[in-house]
């Protein structure tokens, strides 16, 4: 089944974006086909053949079977929905998501809605949550939330199932991806979901999340941000106290997510391709980003003993200047109070790194709560922070002030051994 479904979907790809295996074609000034990521999974997928003027769309929506970790859903669909591109502005753009309710009859006013952001999962067209399902971890941190009375929307993001390449990493267009499935939520279920939102994010989708709600006030006036949430800090404020080595230059550097930027419409527009930039050894790995998702790329990257040395033409300096830089945020005040949760384990984004966009964010103005897990791991922040969140959210809701955390932040020292017995703490 999976065979004929895999040979449908190739043959979908061309027919539907134009493109030989090859090359990449364009999309107004998108790129698009293969090279892009581009993978069709089912003809839900496909865009249609004109599309609304407007951001914030439903294209069209269908049922799909609840995850196990989702068990609190009393219903759940596939959505497609329109959006702004923000890295091409190619204009108009299909992406994908999910979108849940709680069980029940939902209160006075509808269920308050928690908009998910999610962490790396790949730059493919297959690694989309709505086609493959969300990770356990991140399944189970959207059962809490529908547990707790919060109807979920969770984008794909641009590129994640939609044509051309996902914007790996750029907030902007991670941001808009965030709001207009927003605005399809409110829109399709008047009266049961309410005009009171949270915005969470992890990882890569901390980015997102702060991205989305920097852009709020003028992408999205009406929404109403009650609070924004991001653990796993990514952004990076080269204008704030501390100050950090280049990513791609420091110790902590891993080829499979530079892999990604490329992929993902990292390289400056008059820059080499990205083939042109990859080795012999590495391309592969180069490959693998545009057909696969995250777990197996890193498995590679282990067993073949590829890294930064190794993997490209240029020196890391260089690559830098090649990129833009998608992860870099000005400082700018925030229109929603803020809850920022580190791992003190952390190996993925160290805690240094997330302290420096704490501080950033206290240095701009922003009145937070900044919370720290001993012993908790990247991945294992999503769910250790919930608690924590849930409360700060009530609070929010309740127009209740939470003490700012700014005025006494300490700065982490290297990560700690990771805590055992806790779920996903890996």
């Amino acid at each position: 089944m999976r065979s004929i479904l895999a040979l449908t979907v190739a043959l979908a790809a061309a027919v539907l974006y134009g493109c030989a295996a090859s090359s990449l074609t364009v999309r107004g000034s998108m790129p698009t086909g293969p090279l892009a990521g581009d993978r069709v999974q089912s003809p839900f997928y496909a865009p249609p053949d004109s599309l609304p003027d407007r951001p914030g769309v439903m294209l069209r929506s269908e049922p799909i079977a609840a995850q196990p970790e989702i068990a609190a859903a009393g219903a759940q669909q596939r959505i497609l929905y329109t959006s702004t591109d923000a890295r091409w502005n190619s204009g108009v753009i299909p992406v994908s998501g999910t979108l849940y309710l709680p069980k029940g009859q939902p209160p006075a006013g509808g269920w308050p809605l928690v908009a998910w952001a999610h962490g790396t999962l790949g730059v493919a067209d297959v690694c989309a949550p709505s086609w493959v399902g969300h990770k356990p971890r991140d399944a189970t941190y959207i059962n809490r939330w529908l547990q707790q009375g919060f109807a979920v929307v969770a984008t794909d993001y641009q590129g994640l199932g939609g044509p051309g390449p996902h914007p790996y990493l750029f907030w902007e267009a991670e941001g808009r991806s965030v709001l207009d499935a927003v605005r399809v939520a409110l829109a399709a279920h008047p009266g049961q979901i309410a005009n009171e939102l949270v915005i969470t994010g992890q990882s890569q989708g901390s980015a997102s999340s702060l991205g989305a709600s920097r852009i709020a006030p003028t992408y999205a006036p009406e929404l109403k941000l009650r609070a924004t949430i991001a653990t796993g800090l990514l952004p990076s404020f080269p204008q704030g106290p501390v100050k950090l080595p280049d990513q791609l230059a420091g110790p902590g550097a891993t080829t499979r997510y530079t892999m990604l930027r490329l992929v993902g419409g990292a390289l400056r527009d008059e820059t080499q391709s990205a083939d042109s930039l990859v080795t012999e050894k590495a391309r592969p790995l180069l490959a693998m980003a545009r057909e696969t998702c995250g777990d197996g790329i890193r498995a590679y990257e282990r067993q073949y003993g590829i890294d930064m040395s190794n993997a490209f033409t240029v020196d890391p300096v260089r690559l830098t200047q090649l990129m833009h830089p998608s992860v870099e945020m000005s400082l700018v005040r925030m229109p929603a109070p803020l809850f920022l949760g580190t791992g003190l384990a952390d190996r993925t984004i160290a805690p240094r790194h997330q302290h420096a966009a704490v501080a950033a964010l206290c240095a701009a103005g922003n009145p937070l709560v900044w919370k720290t897990y001993p012993g908790i791991t990247h991945n294992g922040g999503v769910n250790a922070a919930f608690d924590d969140e849930l409360r700060f959210v009530r609070s929010a809701l309740a127009n209740q002030p939470t003490a700012s955390d700014c005025g006494h932040l300490v700065a982490p020292g290297d990560p700690q051994a990771s805590a055992a017995g806790i779920p996903f703490n890996d």
